[in-house]
């Protein structure tokens, strides 16, 4: 990072003004594309997929609940795998608690991985999450969303379904890689630093990341 310009109170507050302005042309059109992509067409689900569970077998029904909305996120966890992926782990920290905040706007919200329900068990557990996560081994559930391509060929994602008025379940959005970026909290946190990501020459941007029980030095709060 270079060196920062250290300014009076005065000449900060209108350079902030100036990137305000901008900040507020960005928020506009990010209401633009949500309201566009609220307007996407469904299209329907047809196949009966199947998943294991804490309950054990359940249906992509199933994971509504009462609610008619469901944002599943396709967490990387192939079949062999002893643990999920670092990445996914990073994002799925944000996850717990906004079920309860989604089914507020009638929604509930799932990871689905491919590996074995036990294993998804014990690795949440030792993760200490507490949100649904299910396996979808055995379907073809993560292939048909475009996060799964081999036996152990993961990638993540984010998958909207939404119940019609016959009851009938659709997909109606899926987002991947970059797209992902907004529903990781230390992310849009990270942005505001003056280091931002601060992921420069390193040799992928998020090599730095790491499982939060595998960090050399745990992260420390502030004395206060």
């Amino acid at each position: 990072m270079s060196e920062p310009r250290i300014v009076p109170r005065e000449a900060w507050q209108a350079e902030r003004d100036a990137l305000l302005a901008k900040e507020k042309q960005l928020t506009r059109l990010r209401d633009e594309l949500a309201r566009e992509r609220r307007a996407l067409p469904w299209a329907r689900v047809d196949e009966a997929y199947r998943f294991a569970g804490a309950a054990g077998e359940c249906s992509l029904g199933d994971l509504f609940g009462a609610h008619s909305q469901l944002v599943v996120y396709h967490f990387m966890f192939g079949p062999d795998w002893d643990a999920g992926c670092p990445s996914c782990s990073f994002w799925a920290d944000n996850f717990d608690g906004i079920d309860v905040h989604l089914a507020q706007r009638d929604a509930a919200f799932a990871c689905v991985s491919r590996a074995p329900y036990e294993k998804l068990r014990a690795y949440r557990e030792r993760m200490g999450w507490r949100f649904t996560w299910v396996s979808s081994a055995g379907s073809g559930f993560n292939l048909d969303y475009g996060v799964s391509r081999g036996e152990n060929d993961e990638s993540p994602g984010l998958s909207v379904f939404a119940k019609a008025a016959d009851a009938s379940i659709c997909h109606t959005y899926s987002t991947y890689r970059r797209g992902l970026d907004a529903i990781n909290g230390a992310y849009q946190m990270l942005d505001l630093l003056p280091k931002g990501r601060d992921e420069a020459g390193l040799e992928w941007p998020q090599q730095w990341v790491r499982r939060h029980d595998e960090y050399d030095e745990p992260g420390k709060e502030g004395h206060c």
